[in-house]
């Protein structure tokens, strides 16, 4: 019979299983089973534990299925040996290892694979293979998130018995990527230092060469610790490495150096004994061995400038810093080029060095063999004046030349003297180079010294290189404050007008902006020779004329002299009026206006059709043209007093009230609102276009009032007050106003330099505004509700990605839409769609403005193009199918990192549109904040039928990761595909037109048949 007890069971019919012994009908039964109800019983207990057993056993069976799933990739040590096993020669065990090399190794798996690695190192008796083992060994040690101490012991434990001095060495390497990874630890550090010390003494250079690496990098650097045996180490260190200066080997006295200067680098100050070491490798013959030691002479100097020193062979005592000046001076006559350019280089920056030193370097008595050479000028005036026999001799050829006693020569004055001299008169041009910018560097420094090098400097323009020649240029015009140019030396610097180089031109007149000339025959000679240029080079003309705004700015006294004869007047008789298109005649007005600006008697020289043209020009030119006091008429710019134009530039003051006067909106009725933000606006742009200084505030502040209008305008009341179909046209509007002000605070983040991060937070603040626009909009116009959730949670999160990034300017923003926003979030993320668009309506109405705060000083990225004009009717005329070359020459103002955001677009009638590339050798970098583009585009089309106009305009491109800093991903084979940042979910980028698009003919024409 069916026991009734077991109908109660809770278990399924496939779960039930009865004991087997009463299935098979044992006759061996227990004595429990005496009784029904004993039976019964015991029956509903096995099924219960029969149940209960296959509930556990599918628990378990699950979990194993789970864990299944996280096992599915291969583990990479079990794969490594597997190879390593069927390896039966050397070959075929490298060969594996090579393809291993080249697979990603995750940090969970190197420690087995490490302990493979080493197991095979033990059993391979292949030294090629044990090196690759062990340079493996160092790379698996580099894995991110992976610590190596667990095979420290294992790495050290395999030097004991290494023969192979190849295999120690690169077992040494993977010792010092392990004890840089664990460089906290001292006792680490300590134990491999131990170790380094230990194999010092093989024989092999390689070994030597990475345990002095080892020291270097792990020496102990503390600066007398409490333990003495913490602070032991560190002048230990110290004298091993300066006992292997002296060693056989060039390559490890190489590596010895280089060791002392890693110490140096890790912040341990080296001892001043080292110095003498020091200066005896700098007559090292091996070119290695020179080059380090020149920079351990100049580490030295920088440390210990005010130690006296003694001379050798002599009882006098000398500055350091001087002592070692002399002695890199004397290493820019060293034969290797490498070393030289090294010495010149170093040379620029020890400002410490006594001044007579320092114009020793420009004497030209230089020593040759302890003799006084003379210059070219002294040989060829002695050639003029001795005569000649007529067999071609001179007179006194035959005469003894003086005596020289040797010990009265001071060897710091010949390593000094002439050290400038003979870097720039060097056959290598970048040791010429190099001396330039030495040359530079001490000028900036030292007034007397640039007045000095004035002459040298003057000589390089001339350089056969032209690196060379835009090198001296630049110098010039950064040492250009500290110096007055003569007659003659402006007439070497003007001849460069006449170089074909583009480049060198236009670093010329950025020279000649800056540079004070000594008299008013110095000016007329500029004057003409650019006048030359612009009539040889008609492209360079913008660039003369701001040239010569600067020049008639900078002497206005010297210009003065010269007005009748530039302007062509006389006294009595009328001349005729000059030509006002004529390029040549704008560029003399320019130097005139400009001088006029600070010589107020310069004006009654003027003829009536000059103040004309000045009025002409006043407003076409008016970035070249001042505003002058003109005698019978008012101030052309400006009507502030002279009185108050020496107080305080009142321009920054009205910024502020303008700005003031708007964040008191809130009081106002919305009609006013609107009024007063559009009248803001319109002051706000004409002030930027009279203020050049303060453009880029006002533009800033302007875009951001902007965003403020199309918010108020989108917010109106009838626009929100009946039903979503009768108000098609208000949505298209609130649509199209939130995707302006996403644009515009795109421009106002990266096209701006110079913001804080208080602007920056204000520009995402009203980026969010916007975004949050968006979504009630797309909520009135779009059905149903699935395609809100994606968007509101979106939205919810790049709030939350706002509070993260900018929680530390959160207080500054009180009764802002972002802080009602966060005091609602845990409503808003309970809420539905429906009822979170409800919410941000609702706030959005109810949030004030932020003010804005300004920077000190923010500058807008702006681009003209130069060429084409775009004023010629003359089409450019190729076949079709095949491309013509369009010359773009733009100047860029204010861009940072040109070579990766500037693109050329040119648009087609068409409709397609192309974006070029410049390559980065394009860019040029006349000054600070400026760059240069010039470049070609290579334009192709089908045939047209007339000739139509293309678009050429720049583009920025931006995007808001570029912000961040670069996480590119190491070139080691692992790692690689460890801690990459994903791209961020609400990163944005785009493009920017930031210059004026010009209009070019073109005309493509069928091919010939």
């Amino acid at each position: 019979e069916t026991n009734p007890n077991l109908l109660a069971c809770p278990a399924k019919k496939r779960s039930l299983r009865w004991p087997r012994r009463l299935r098979t009908g044992s006759k061996t039964e227990p004595r429990e089973f005496s009784g029904p109800s004993n039976m019964a019983a015991h029956l509903k207990k096995r099924v219960y534990e029969e149940f209960s057993k296959v509930v556990v056993q599918q628990q378990q069976h699950e979990e194993i299925a789970a864990k299944k799933l996280r096992l599915t990739k291969p583990s990479k040590s079990a794969a490594l040996h597997v190879d390593l096993c069927k390896a039966t020669l050397p070959a075929d065990a490298l060969q594996y290892l090579l393809q291993f090399a080249r697979k990603p190794v995750e940090a969970e798996s190197v420690e087995g694979v490490v302990r493979i690695l080493l197991e095979h190192f033990y059993k391979e008796n292949d030294p090629s293979v044990r090196l690759k083992v062990a340079s493996l060994l160092g790379l698996l040690s580099k894995t991110p998130r992976f610590s190596p101490d667990c095979i420290l012991d294992d790495a050290v434990n395999t030097l004991q018995n290494e023969k192979s001095h190849q295999v120690l060495a690169q077992l040494l390497d993977t010792l010092l990527v392990i004890g840089t990874k664990l460089q906290e630890s001292p006792a680490v550090r300590s134990r491999l230092v131990d170790v380094a010390c230990k194999h010092l003494t093989d024989s092999s250079h390689g070994v030597r060469n990475k345990c002095l690496l080892l020291l270097g990098c792990l020496g102990s650097v503390e600066k007398g610790g409490s333990k003495e045996a913490e602070g032991q180490p560190a002048k230990d260190v110290q004298k091993i490495i300066g006992d292997h200066f002296n060693d056989q080997d060039p390559r490890v006295r190489t590596a010895a150096i280089k060791a002392m200067l890693q110490l140096h680098e890790r912040g341990l100050k080296l001892q001043q004994t080292i110095y003498s070491q020091a200066c005896k490798l700098l007559t090292d013959d091996y070119e290695q061995v020179r080059s380090a030691a020149v920079q351990l002479t100049w580490v030295l100097s920088q440390l210990y400038p005010e130690s006296i020193v003694p001379i050798p062979s002599s009882n006098e005592e000398i500055r350091l810093v001087d002592d070692a000046f002399g002695k890199i001076c004397h290493m820019v006559s060293d034969g290797s080029w490498v070393v030289r350019v090294q010495a010149a280089k170093l040379l620029g920056s020890m400002q410490q060095v006594s001044s007579h030193f320092l114009e020793q370097t420009l004497d030209k008595k230089l020593m040759s063999d302890l003799r006084r050479k003379r210059t070219a000028h002294e040989r060829a005036k002695e050639l003029y004046s001795s005569g000649e026999f007529s067999s071609g001799r001179k007179w006194g050829d035959d005469a003894p030349k003086e005596e020289i006693d040797t010990g009265a020569v001071n060897l710091i004055e010949s390593g000094a003297c002439g050290a400038f001299v003979h870097g720039l008169e060097d056959e290598m041009y970048e040791v010429r180079i190099a001396a330039v910018e030495a040359l530079c560097m001490l000028a900036q420094s030292s007034p007397s010294f640039a007045e000095k090098c004035l002459d040298f400097l003057v000589d390089m323009f001339n350089d056969e290189i032209e690196e060379v020649r835009l090198q001296s240029i630049h110098t010039m015009r950064k040492i250009s404050n500290n110096i007055t140019l003569r007659e003659d030396q402006l007439d070497t610097v003007l001849g460069v007008l006449e170089d074909s180089s583009r480049d060198i031109r236009e670093a010329l007149h950025e020279l000649l902006c800056c540079t004070n000339v000594s008299t008013k025959e110095g000016i007329h000679l500029a004057l003409v020779e650019l006048l030359k240029n612009l009539s040889k080079y008609p492209t360079d003309r913008d660039s003369i004329w701001k040239c010569l705004k600067f020049l008639g700015g900078r002497h206005p006294t010297l210009v003065l002299p010269l007005v009748p004869e530039l302007l062509g007047t006389h006294p009595f008789f009328d001349t005729p009026e000059p030509d006002m298109d004529d390029p040549a005649y704008i560029a003399v007005l320019v130097l005139i206006f400009n001088a006029a600006k600070s010589c107020p008697t310069m004006p009654a020289l003027f003829s009536d059709h000059t103040f004309r043209h000045y009025a002409y020009l006043r407003d076409s030119l008016s970035h070249l043209v001042p505003p002058l006091r003109l005698p019978g008429k008012k101030l052309v710019s400006s009507p502030i007093s002279a009185s108050h134009a020496l107080q305080e530039d009142p321009s920054q003051e009205f910024l502020q009230q303008s700005l003031e006067r708007v964040f008191s909106l809130q009081h106002l009725d919305p009609q006013g609102t609107q009024e007063l933000l559009e009248f803001t606006i319109r002051d706000l742009q004409r002030f930027g276009e009279l203020q050049s200084e303060l453009a880029g505030m006002a533009d800033f502040s302007a875009a951001y009032l902007r965003c403020q209008l199309l918010l108020i305008k989108a917010l109106q009341e009838k626009l929100w007050n009946v039903a979503a179909p009768l108000y098609l046209k208000q949505n298209a509007l609130a649509s199209a106003a939130a995707k302006q002000i996403m644009e515009e605070t795109c421009k106002m983040e990266f096209m701006y330099s110079g913001l804080e991060h208080k602007q920056v937070v204000i520009i995402h603040h009203m980026r969010l505004q916007a975004k949050a626009l968006q979504l009630i909009v797309t909520a009135r116009t779009s059905r149903g509700v699935e395609p809100l959730f994606g968007m509101c949670e979106k939205f919810l999160q790049e709030v939350d990605a706002f509070q993260r990034c900018f929680i530390a300017e959160l207080p500054h923003m009180q009764d802002s839409f972002v802080d009602k926003l966060l005091d609602l979030m845990p409503r808003l993320v309970t809420s539905k769609p429906c009822e979170v668009v409800k919410i941000l309506q609702t706030v959005l109405r109810q949030s004030s403005f932020l003010r804005l705060p300004l920077p000190e000083k923010i500058h807008r990225a702006t681009a003209t193009i130069i060429e084409p004009a775009g004023e010629s009717d003359n089409p450019l005329r190729f076949t079709s199918g095949l491309v013509v070359a369009l010359d773009v020459d733009a100047t860029l103002e204010h861009v940072q990192d040109p070579q990766n955001t500037v693109k050329i677009q040119v648009l087609y009638p068409d409709g397609q549109a192309q974006v070029i590339h410049p390559k980065p050798a394009d860019f040029r970098n006349p000054g600070p904040g400026r760059h240069r583009l010039i470049t070609q585009v290579y334009l192709s089309h089908s045939a047209w039928t007339e000739p139509c106009q293309i678009e050429v305009r720049l583009l920025l491109a931006y995007s808001s990761d570029r912000n961040k800093p670069p996480t590119r991903p190491s070139h080691s084979a692992w790692g690689d595909s460890a801690e990459l940042l994903p791209p961020s979910e609400n990163g944005i980028e785009g493009t920017i037109p930031f210059s004026k698009p010009v209009k070019v003919y073109i005309m493509p024409k069928p091919a010939r048949r």
